[in-house]
């Protein structure tokens, strides 16, 4: 039974060599290949086949300068069967500006890429910049550890007269982590983290005190810190003790500076906060407080990595954490070109939508609808020539939207298990309305591409203008939300979707033939659904 073959793997552990089963990540540039294969980690001190790209968790930051093109060969050796065996990447914040095909969505843009096979994503950034990542889009991989940050440096950025340092040794990964295969727990209703990773290393309750990350600094400088919460469920509270953290960027969008000491990360977001290392020579608790049952607190000092002062002792610090200025979204502020598109009136767009979510026993639907992955992806759907919504599959779950139109989009909070985090795919929007905030805001709101919906009684509203023809996800970044039909697909002009793209590479089209011809084996996790059954009572019924 896979359940009893991960709990005996616990044994192989050593403390004396704790990277053995977990190297660290490191650097790629924007021309590479990106190996994804099977390998046995123990993060947290508990050993078990991952899903990994480049062989780490996280795995290796992807780098450029602003400009620069990417070609990224994303290769899939993959071997575990308990697992899925196929795979796709998907490229978190970039927005794929004529190049939709390379989204990696699977069955929205591509079909996932077969075991032993490869496909190159070529694309542009169009002038972004900042903090993004990329992880699986298939089915619930991500779970398994295929995440990963992927930065863009600007070298001419505005706001770098506020920082010293901002390197890849300042990007801070936040990452909940499993001790059972996805594909099993995807089958369960309601599943929990096990444990929370900082920068790929953390604790589990009733777990070895296996090494924490440590983040090492020198007094006197100021650190642009990287944020990404790349988890597949949690919420973070992310603080350092006894330090102020200044707001500069929230999801690859820079902001107006704000001060604040703690602030709340959803699954798919990412901030840069500058420290300014102006404390007492030591040794600080770094925290992210996940809003898991069972796992919000800091008991065996879970949750936690370690911010070093460079001559300080080696040593676990003891310090204690106050937070009176948490972060507030309504704060946040734009700082490049600010102001939502359109009439800056609630309801006055070109096409306003409104997105109501349900949840029954588990299973999501937005406006009535559960999201099912079609057979054919969207986008070779538009190719063929399917231009409507009725025309397109799955049924009911496809908007199509006209050509450089102002969208507003209202959505109230979920009834249960929030805040859910909302990503758009192809764009960033304004978010004139935050949840918990009962006014609107046209004039300088935040600007990102993952928004809380909330708590009951809160809604959210955001505008965009569909200026990037193709089809383009949208969804709870709570993979196993999203995996139970939380999403919808928004298909922006596909009268123009052939000619926005232009020339697609044959290798796209060959992704499809693979696919369809794989047997079950080859798919993998053939017994996932046997497993949970052994595991809990609490099921989604079985896939037929």
């Amino acid at each position: 039974m896979l359940w009893f073959h991960l709990v005996s793997a616990a044994s192989t552990i050593s403390r004396s060599n704790p990277y053995s089963l977990n190297s660290r990540s490191y650097t790629l540039g924007p021309k590479t290949d990106l190996v994804i294969s099977n390998k046995v980690i123990s993060p947290d001190g508990f050993a078990r086949s991952a899903t990994l790209a480049g062989g780490t968790f996280p795995g290796p930051i992807i780098t450029a300068r602003k400009g620069e093109h990417f070609d990224i060969n994303v290769v899939n050796r993959l071997t575990d069967n308990e697992m899925l065996l196929s795979t796709s990447v998907h490229w978190h914040g970039i927005r794929q500006n004529g190049t939709n095909y390379a989204d990696g969505v699977s069955f929205v843009t591509q079909c996932p890429i077969a075991q032993n096979h490869s496909f190159l994503h070529s694309f542009e950034a169009r002038n972004q910049a900042g903090t993004f990542w990329y992880h699986s889009h298939y089915s619930v991989q991500q779970c398994d550890g295929l995440r990963g940050g992927f930065i863009i440096y600007d070298p001419e950025d505005p706001l770098s007269y506020l920082y010293d340092v901002d390197d890849e040794t300042t990007v801070i990964t936040l990452a909940d982590w499993y001790h059972t295969v996805a594909p099993v727990l995807s089958h369960i209703i309601g599943t929990n983290a096990f444990s929370i990773l900082i920068n790929g290393l953390g604790r589990y309750s009733g777990g070895p005190l296996s090494d924490l990350a440590v983040v090492s600094i020198e007094y006197g400088k100021r650190y642009r810190l990287r944020l990404i919460a790349m988890s597949c469920d949690p919420t973070f509270t992310f603080s350092i003790d006894n330090h102020n953290l200044t707001v500069i960027e929230a999801d690859g969008e820079l902001t107006q500076p704000l001060l604040v000491d703690s602030l709340q990360i959803l699954a798919g977001q990412r901030y840069s906060v500058v420290l300014v290392a102006n404390q007492p020579v030591n040794n600080y608790w770094i925290r992210a407080l996940p809003n898991t049952f069972g796992l919000n607190n800091f008991d065996n000092n879970q949750n936690s990595a370690i911010l070093r002062y460079n001559g300080a002792p080696v040593a676990e610090p003891t310090t204690n954490t106050t937070s009176t200025n948490l972060l507030n979204e309504t704060n946040l502020h734009a700082f490049i070109n600010p102001g939502a598109p359109g009439i800056p009136e609630y309801g006055k767009a070109d096409i306003n939508m409104h997105l109501v979510v349900n949840t029954n026993t588990g299973v999501y639907s937005v406006n009535g609808t559960t999201y099912i992955p079609p057979t054919v992806p969207v986008l070779l759907q538009i190719l063929s020539g399917a231009q409507h919504a009725t025309d397109l599959l799955p049924t009911g779950s496809v908007y199509v939207l006209g050509a450089n139109k102002v969208v507003e989009l209202t959505m109230p909070a979920v009834s249960a298990a929030g805040p859910h985090p909302i990503h758009l795919h192809g764009h960033s929007f304004d978010v004139v309305q935050s949840a918990g905030s009962s006014s609107f805001n046209y004039v300088n709101p935040v600007r990102r591409d993952v928004v809380s919906n909330g708590v009951p009684g809160d809604q959210m509203v955001i505008r965009w203008v569909t200026d990037n023809s193709g089809p383009w996800f949208l969804h709870c970044h709570i993979d196993w939300h999203l995996d139970a039909g939380f999403a919808v697909v928004m298909a922006e002009s596909p009268s123009d979707t052939q000619r926005h793209l232009g020339y697609i590479p044959h290798a796209w089209d060959e992704l499809c033939p693979i696919y369809d011809s794989l047997t079950p084996a080859q798919i993998g996790a053939q017994n996932s659904y046997q497993e949970a059954q052994n595991m809990s009572t609490k099921l989604f019924p079985p896939v037929i």
